[in-house]
Protein backbone atom coordinates (compact mmCIF):
# COMPACT_ATOMS: atom_id res chain seq x y z
CA UNK A 1 0.00 0.00 0.00
CA UNK A 2 1.20 3.44 -0.82
CA UNK A 3 2.48 5.80 1.88
CA UNK A 4 0.04 8.99 2.19
CA UNK A 5 1.66 12.26 1.27
CA UNK A 6 2.81 14.75 3.96
CA UNK A 7 2.07 18.06 4.28
CA UNK A 8 4.70 20.27 5.29
CA UNK A 9 4.41 24.17 6.00
CA UNK A 10 7.73 25.92 4.97
CA UNK A 11 7.44 29.64 5.07
CA UNK A 12 3.55 29.92 5.26
CA UNK A 13 2.84 27.73 2.48
CA UNK A 14 2.17 24.05 2.48
CA UNK A 15 4.11 21.92 0.41
CA UNK A 16 2.74 17.37 -0.70
CA UNK A 17 5.40 15.37 -0.54
CA UNK A 18 4.62 11.89 -2.24
CA UNK A 19 5.84 8.60 -1.56
CA UNK A 20 7.34 9.87 1.53
CA UNK A 21 9.13 6.16 2.22
CA UNK A 22 10.46 5.48 -1.11
CA UNK A 23 13.74 4.22 -0.69
CA UNK A 24 15.97 6.93 -2.64
CA UNK A 25 19.25 6.00 -1.76
CA UNK A 26 18.91 2.02 -0.79
CA UNK A 27 22.69 1.39 0.50
CA UNK A 28 22.28 3.81 3.03
CA UNK A 29 18.71 3.49 3.98
CA UNK A 30 17.59 6.98 3.17
CA UNK A 31 13.95 7.65 1.90
CA UNK A 32 12.33 10.82 0.18
CA UNK A 33 11.32 12.35 3.59
CA UNK A 34 14.79 12.15 4.43
CA UNK A 35 16.07 14.14 1.36
CA UNK A 36 13.37 16.68 1.73
CA UNK A 37 14.38 16.85 5.74
CA UNK A 38 18.11 17.56 4.49
CA UNK A 39 16.90 20.43 1.89
CA UNK A 40 14.83 21.90 4.83
CA UNK A 41 17.55 21.22 7.87
CA UNK A 42 19.99 23.37 5.32
CA UNK A 43 17.80 25.68 3.84
CA UNK A 44 19.30 28.67 4.86
CA UNK A 45 22.16 27.39 2.71
CA UNK A 46 20.85 25.95 -0.18
CA UNK A 47 18.16 28.98 -0.58
CA UNK A 48 20.68 31.54 -1.04
CA UNK A 49 22.74 29.39 -3.28
CA UNK A 50 19.37 29.29 -5.36
CA UNK A 51 17.37 32.50 -4.57
CA UNK A 52 15.97 34.28 -7.32
CA UNK A 53 17.87 32.41 -9.82
CA UNK A 54 16.36 29.70 -12.82
CA UNK A 55 17.42 26.59 -11.77
CA UNK A 56 17.85 23.45 -13.78
CA UNK A 57 16.19 20.55 -11.87
CA UNK A 58 18.53 17.42 -12.63
CA UNK A 59 15.09 15.14 -11.16
CA UNK A 60 15.79 11.41 -9.86
CA UNK A 61 12.10 10.94 -9.22
CA UNK A 62 12.82 6.96 -8.61
CA UNK A 63 15.93 7.96 -6.35
CA UNK A 64 19.45 6.87 -7.29
CA UNK A 65 20.25 3.07 -8.60
CA UNK A 66 23.09 2.65 -9.69
CA UNK A 67 21.76 1.01 -12.85
CA UNK A 68 20.02 3.99 -13.84
CA UNK A 69 21.56 6.34 -16.71
CA UNK A 70 20.80 10.19 -16.44
CA UNK A 71 19.81 11.49 -19.79
CA UNK A 72 21.57 14.42 -20.94
CA UNK A 73 17.72 15.50 -22.88
CA UNK A 74 15.62 17.49 -21.00
CA UNK A 75 11.90 17.07 -19.90
CA UNK A 76 12.55 13.62 -20.79
CA UNK A 77 10.79 10.71 -19.30
CA UNK A 78 13.65 8.50 -18.53
CA UNK A 79 14.43 7.34 -14.92
CA UNK A 80 16.62 10.36 -14.36
CA UNK A 81 16.78 13.49 -16.87
CA UNK A 82 17.66 17.46 -16.48
CA UNK A 83 14.56 19.66 -16.02
CA UNK A 84 14.66 22.59 -17.89
CA UNK A 85 11.20 23.93 -18.36
CA UNK A 86 8.81 24.69 -15.48
CA UNK A 87 6.55 21.61 -15.64
CA UNK A 88 2.99 22.42 -17.50
CA UNK A 89 0.80 20.56 -15.08
CA UNK A 90 0.72 20.34 -11.10
CA UNK A 91 2.89 23.49 -10.72
CA UNK A 92 1.37 25.55 -7.37
CA UNK A 93 0.33 28.62 -7.98
CA UNK A 94 2.94 30.28 -6.27
CA UNK A 95 5.73 28.91 -8.07
CA UNK A 96 7.34 31.50 -10.13
CA UNK A 97 8.93 31.28 -13.04
CA UNK A 98 11.87 33.27 -14.91
CA UNK A 99 12.10 33.67 -18.77
CA UNK A 100 15.50 32.40 -20.47
CA UNK A 101 17.17 32.54 -23.41
CA UNK A 102 19.55 29.43 -25.11
CA UNK A 103 21.97 29.63 -27.09
CA UNK A 104 19.73 28.88 -30.00
CA UNK A 105 17.63 31.82 -29.52
CA UNK A 106 14.73 29.47 -28.19
CA UNK A 107 13.79 30.79 -24.34
CA UNK A 108 12.15 29.03 -21.63
CA UNK A 109 10.36 30.08 -18.30
CA UNK A 110 12.70 28.30 -15.93
CA UNK A 111 11.26 27.83 -12.15
CA UNK A 112 13.32 30.41 -10.34
CA UNK A 113 13.90 30.10 -6.53
CA UNK A 114 12.06 33.08 -4.85
CA UNK A 115 11.87 31.07 -1.41
CA UNK A 116 12.76 27.77 -0.04
CA UNK A 117 9.30 26.43 -0.06
CA UNK A 118 9.82 26.02 -3.62
CA UNK A 119 13.48 24.26 -3.22
CA UNK A 120 11.45 21.72 -1.09
CA UNK A 121 8.71 21.40 -3.98
CA UNK A 122 11.31 20.36 -6.45
CA UNK A 123 12.86 18.21 -3.65
CA UNK A 124 9.73 16.54 -4.17
CA UNK A 125 9.70 16.26 -7.48
CA UNK A 126 12.97 14.24 -6.95
CA UNK A 127 15.42 17.03 -7.64
CA UNK A 128 18.79 16.09 -6.15
CA UNK A 129 21.41 18.30 -7.99
CA UNK A 130 20.00 22.14 -8.27
CA UNK A 131 21.59 23.83 -11.09
CA UNK A 132 21.50 27.54 -10.89
CA UNK A 133 22.00 29.84 -13.62
CA UNK A 134 24.29 32.44 -13.16
CA UNK A 135 22.53 35.59 -13.30
CA UNK A 136 19.09 36.71 -11.11
CA UNK A 137 15.68 37.63 -12.07
CA UNK A 138 16.80 41.16 -11.85
CA UNK A 139 18.30 40.62 -15.39
CA UNK A 140 18.65 37.43 -17.26
CA UNK A 141 21.51 38.63 -19.55
CA UNK A 142 23.99 40.12 -16.89
CA UNK A 143 26.14 36.99 -14.89
CA UNK A 144 26.57 37.99 -11.28
CA UNK A 145 28.69 35.05 -10.47
CA UNK A 146 31.94 33.40 -12.12
CA UNK A 147 31.96 29.59 -11.56
CA UNK A 148 34.97 28.01 -12.02
CA UNK A 149 35.12 23.99 -12.17
CA UNK A 150 38.89 22.77 -11.40
CA UNK A 151 38.03 18.96 -12.93
CA UNK A 152 40.73 16.54 -12.40
CA UNK A 153 41.20 14.56 -15.71
CA UNK A 154 42.76 10.70 -15.58
CA UNK A 155 45.91 10.12 -13.60
CA UNK A 156 44.69 13.25 -11.26
CA UNK A 157 42.93 13.68 -8.05
CA UNK A 158 40.85 15.86 -5.71
CA UNK A 159 44.29 16.98 -3.95
CA UNK A 160 45.23 18.08 -7.04
CA UNK A 161 42.22 20.13 -7.55
CA UNK A 162 42.82 21.83 -4.59
CA UNK A 163 46.18 22.46 -5.09
CA UNK A 164 45.42 24.37 -8.26
CA UNK A 165 42.57 26.04 -5.91
CA UNK A 166 44.78 27.87 -3.80
CA UNK A 167 46.74 29.04 -6.91
CA UNK A 168 43.37 30.14 -8.36
CA UNK A 169 42.45 32.07 -5.71
CA UNK A 170 46.06 34.08 -5.48
CA UNK A 171 45.19 34.98 -9.27
CA UNK A 172 41.67 35.70 -8.71
CA UNK A 173 43.24 37.87 -6.05
CA UNK A 174 45.72 39.86 -8.28
CA UNK A 175 42.72 40.80 -10.48
CA UNK A 176 40.61 41.83 -7.57
CA UNK A 177 38.71 38.85 -7.33
CA UNK A 178 37.15 36.44 -4.35
CA UNK A 179 36.57 32.97 -4.68
CA UNK A 180 34.93 31.18 -2.63
CA UNK A 181 35.72 26.99 -2.32
CA UNK A 182 33.30 23.39 -2.42
CA UNK A 183 33.74 20.06 -3.30
CA UNK A 184 31.60 19.13 -6.10
CA UNK A 185 30.79 15.84 -5.09
CA UNK A 186 33.27 14.46 -6.62
CA UNK A 187 37.17 15.26 -7.46
CA UNK A 188 36.73 18.58 -8.49
CA UNK A 189 36.77 21.88 -6.91
CA UNK A 190 34.50 24.37 -7.51
CA UNK A 191 35.04 27.92 -6.77
CA UNK A 192 32.75 30.88 -7.46
CA UNK A 193 32.97 34.29 -7.83
CA UNK A 194 30.29 37.30 -6.76
CA UNK A 195 31.20 40.17 -9.47
CA UNK A 196 28.47 43.15 -10.18
CA UNK A 197 25.84 41.77 -13.00
CA UNK A 198 27.82 43.94 -15.43
CA UNK A 199 28.98 41.82 -17.99
CA UNK A 200 27.48 38.90 -20.17
CA UNK A 201 28.49 35.54 -20.46
CA UNK A 202 30.40 36.06 -23.28
CA UNK A 203 32.57 38.71 -21.38
CA UNK A 204 32.34 35.90 -18.48
CA UNK A 205 33.40 33.06 -20.36
CA UNK A 206 36.46 35.12 -21.15
CA UNK A 207 36.82 36.11 -18.02
CA UNK A 208 37.29 32.23 -16.91
CA UNK A 209 39.47 31.77 -19.82
CA UNK A 210 41.77 34.44 -19.23
CA UNK A 211 42.17 33.45 -15.45
CA UNK A 212 42.29 29.49 -16.24
CA UNK A 213 45.01 30.62 -18.77
CA UNK A 214 47.18 32.54 -16.25
CA UNK A 215 46.94 29.94 -14.01
CA UNK A 216 48.04 27.36 -16.71
CA UNK A 217 51.13 29.22 -17.39
CA UNK A 218 51.87 29.21 -13.50
CA UNK A 219 51.45 25.13 -13.27
CA UNK A 220 52.23 24.20 -16.64
CA UNK A 221 52.57 20.59 -15.78
CA UNK A 222 49.70 20.80 -13.37
CA UNK A 223 46.86 22.60 -15.27
CA UNK A 224 45.55 23.14 -18.42
CA UNK A 225 42.52 25.09 -20.25
CA UNK A 226 42.82 22.80 -23.38
CA UNK A 227 39.39 22.00 -24.65
CA UNK A 228 40.58 18.88 -26.75
CA UNK A 229 41.27 15.85 -24.15
CA UNK A 230 43.85 14.69 -26.19
CA UNK A 231 45.93 17.74 -25.26
CA UNK A 232 45.02 17.70 -21.85
CA UNK A 233 47.35 15.06 -20.47
CA UNK A 234 47.77 14.79 -16.56
CA UNK A 235 46.60 18.18 -15.60
CA UNK A 236 43.34 19.81 -13.99
CA UNK A 237 41.14 20.92 -16.54
CA UNK A 238 39.55 24.40 -16.24
CA UNK A 239 36.56 23.90 -18.14
CA UNK A 240 35.68 27.21 -18.75
CA UNK A 241 32.78 26.37 -20.86
CA UNK A 242 30.71 25.82 -17.70
CA UNK A 243 30.83 29.61 -17.93
CA UNK A 244 29.02 29.64 -21.24
CA UNK A 245 25.43 30.44 -21.57
CA UNK A 246 23.22 27.78 -20.32
CA UNK A 247 25.76 25.90 -18.67
CA UNK A 248 25.96 25.06 -15.24
CA UNK A 249 27.15 24.16 -12.29
CA UNK A 250 25.95 22.23 -9.58
CA UNK A 251 24.29 24.08 -6.28
CA UNK A 252 26.09 24.24 -3.02
CA UNK A 253 24.69 21.44 -0.77
CA UNK A 254 22.99 19.69 -4.06
CA UNK A 255 23.27 15.75 -3.52
CA UNK A 256 25.09 13.37 -5.64
CA UNK A 257 23.69 10.84 -7.30
CA UNK A 258 26.01 8.18 -5.49
CA UNK A 259 25.67 5.17 -3.46
CA UNK A 260 26.12 7.05 -0.01
CA UNK A 261 24.50 10.36 -1.31
CA UNK A 262 27.44 12.51 -0.98
CA UNK A 263 26.48 16.60 -1.24
CA UNK A 264 28.70 19.39 -2.57
CA UNK A 265 29.53 20.82 0.68
CA UNK A 266 31.52 24.38 0.42
CA UNK A 267 33.88 24.97 2.79
CA UNK A 268 36.17 27.76 3.78
CA UNK A 269 39.50 28.24 2.57
CA UNK A 270 41.43 26.75 5.94
CA UNK A 271 39.10 23.86 5.64
CA UNK A 272 39.83 23.01 1.94
CA UNK A 273 43.38 21.61 2.42
CA UNK A 274 42.18 18.72 4.95
CA UNK A 275 38.75 17.98 3.21
CA UNK A 276 37.63 14.62 1.71
CA UNK A 277 34.98 14.54 -0.95
CA UNK A 278 33.31 11.47 0.07
CA UNK A 279 33.38 12.70 3.79
CA UNK A 280 30.12 15.30 3.09
CA UNK A 281 26.86 12.98 3.17
CA UNK A 282 23.13 13.78 4.20
CA UNK A 283 24.23 12.75 7.77
CA UNK A 284 27.12 14.04 7.64
CA UNK A 285 26.62 17.07 6.25
CA UNK A 286 23.25 17.45 8.66
CA UNK A 287 25.38 17.57 11.56
CA UNK A 288 27.83 19.88 10.03
CA UNK A 289 25.09 22.60 9.45
CA UNK A 290 23.82 21.76 12.68
CA UNK A 291 27.25 22.81 14.30
CA UNK A 292 29.04 25.85 11.82
CA UNK A 293 25.86 26.65 9.56
CA UNK A 294 26.26 28.32 5.98
CA UNK A 295 30.01 28.95 5.47
CA UNK A 296 29.16 30.62 2.24
CA UNK A 297 27.47 33.05 4.32
CA UNK A 298 30.00 35.77 4.35
CA UNK A 299 29.64 35.14 -0.10
CA UNK A 300 25.97 36.62 0.15
CA UNK A 301 26.88 39.40 2.57
CA UNK A 302 30.50 40.80 0.83
CA UNK A 303 30.68 43.45 -2.02
CA UNK A 304 31.23 41.65 -5.34
CA UNK A 305 34.35 42.40 -7.60
CA UNK A 306 34.00 43.60 -11.11
CA UNK A 307 35.60 41.85 -14.09
CA UNK A 308 37.84 44.62 -15.20
CA UNK A 309 41.39 42.61 -14.56
CA UNK A 310 40.24 39.49 -15.48
CA UNK A 311 39.29 41.20 -18.90
CA UNK A 312 42.32 42.91 -19.11
CA UNK A 313 44.26 39.64 -19.08
CA UNK A 314 41.77 38.72 -21.83
CA UNK A 315 42.84 41.64 -23.75
CA UNK A 316 46.41 41.19 -23.23
CA UNK A 317 45.94 37.47 -24.83
CA UNK A 318 43.94 38.89 -27.93
CA UNK A 319 47.52 40.90 -28.62
CA UNK A 320 49.78 38.56 -27.86
CA UNK A 321 48.06 35.22 -29.17
CA UNK A 322 45.72 37.13 -31.74
CA UNK A 323 42.39 35.74 -32.80
CA UNK A 324 41.20 33.34 -35.68
CA UNK A 325 40.28 30.03 -36.60
CA UNK A 326 43.49 28.29 -36.02
CA UNK A 327 44.62 29.58 -32.87
CA UNK A 328 44.41 33.47 -30.52
CA UNK A 329 42.93 34.21 -27.48
CA UNK A 330 39.34 32.42 -28.04
CA UNK A 331 38.45 28.79 -27.43
CA UNK A 332 35.67 26.27 -29.12
CA UNK A 333 32.36 26.67 -27.43
CA UNK A 334 30.18 23.62 -26.31
CA UNK A 335 29.37 21.68 -29.38
CA UNK A 336 25.50 22.09 -29.85
CA UNK A 337 26.78 26.24 -30.20
CA UNK A 338 26.54 27.97 -33.34
CA UNK A 339 29.51 29.05 -34.46
CA UNK A 340 30.97 31.88 -32.31
CA UNK A 341 32.97 35.35 -33.80
CA UNK A 342 36.89 34.13 -33.18
CA UNK A 343 36.41 31.09 -32.60
CA UNK A 344 38.91 28.14 -33.45
CA UNK A 345 37.90 25.51 -35.24
CA UNK A 346 36.14 22.89 -33.81
CA UNK A 347 38.12 19.91 -35.30
CA UNK A 348 40.54 18.37 -32.31
CA UNK A 349 43.93 18.27 -33.70
CA UNK A 350 44.49 15.03 -34.61
CA UNK A 351 41.67 14.54 -37.24
CA UNK A 352 42.29 18.26 -38.59
CA UNK A 353 42.88 17.17 -42.69
CA UNK A 354 43.47 19.90 -45.62
CA UNK A 355 40.05 19.58 -46.27
CA UNK A 356 38.57 20.45 -42.89
CA UNK A 357 40.50 23.37 -42.65
CA UNK A 358 39.62 24.29 -46.36
CA UNK A 359 36.18 23.85 -45.40
CA UNK A 360 36.29 26.25 -41.78
CA UNK A 361 37.92 28.63 -43.19
CA UNK A 362 35.02 28.68 -46.04
CA UNK A 363 32.54 28.77 -42.87
CA UNK A 364 35.21 31.71 -41.02
CA UNK A 365 34.16 33.88 -43.99
CA UNK A 366 30.35 33.61 -43.40
CA UNK A 367 28.56 35.88 -40.78
CA UNK A 368 27.57 34.80 -37.04
CA UNK A 369 24.28 33.35 -36.76
CA UNK A 370 21.84 36.12 -36.15
CA UNK A 371 19.38 36.86 -33.53
CA UNK A 372 21.94 35.93 -30.65
CA UNK A 373 21.13 37.39 -27.15
CA UNK A 374 24.80 36.56 -25.65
Amino acid sequence: MPTPALEIEVGGRTVRVTSPDKLYFPEVGLTKRDVVEYVLAVGDGIFYALRDRPVTMERWPGGYRPDVTLSTRTDSHHEAFYQKRAPARGMPEWVETMTVAFPSGRTADEVCATELATVVWMANLGTLRYHPWPVTRADADRVDQLRIDLDPQPGTTFADAVRAAYELRAVLAEVGLTGHCKTSGGRGVHVFVPVEPEHGFVEARHAVIAVGRELARRMPDHVTVNWWKEERGERIFVDFNQMARDRTIASAYSIRPTPTAVVSAPLTWDELAEAHPEDFTIPTMLARFAEVGDVWASMYDSPPGRLDGALELYERDVRDLGTGRYGGAEMPYPPDYPKMPGEPARVQPSRMTAATRESEQLDEAEPPEAGRRD
